[in-house]
């Protein structure tokens, strides 16, 4: 039962990287405001991309959770590093406004899912 709940807590937060990842590869920057630029909106279409393929990558571990250790862990620390830049931007630039609570999944929930993987990981042996 606690794996089927780990699977659907996955599925349901990789909603986020997925959902976020795709608007914007296909807004680009110009969904967070005024037009940057050309070379801008590209990076930030490509950061967009890689989110989605992170979000994706936990989508695929979902089957055989329990086995996912390396992919999972490797994730998360991709996401944690990600979230410790956007909080260095948060006190070096400012407040990003609601991208804010990107720190909220970046910093804590990635985390927890990831020690939740390990428990069930250990359970199964």
């Amino acid at each position: 039962m606690e794996r089927r709940l780990l699977q659907l807590a996955v599925l349901l937060a990789a909603c986020v990287p997925v959902g976020a990842g795709t608007a914007g590869a296909v807004r680009g920057a110009a969904a967070l405001g005024a037009w940057p630029g050309a070379s801008a909106d590209s990076q930030d279409r490509y950061l967009s991309g890689l989110l989605l393929a992170i979000g994706l990558a936990f989508w695929v571990a979902i089957p055989s959770i329990e086995r996912r250790a390396l992919i999972f862990r490797t994730l998360t620390f991709v996401v944690f590093v990600g979230g410790l830049a956007r909080l260095a931007g948060l006190f070096l630039a400012g407040d990003p406004g609601p991208i804010r609570w990107a720190l909220v999944m970046e910093l804590i929930i990635a985390p927890l899912l990831c020690l939740w993987q390990a428990r069930i990981a250990a359970a199964a042996g």
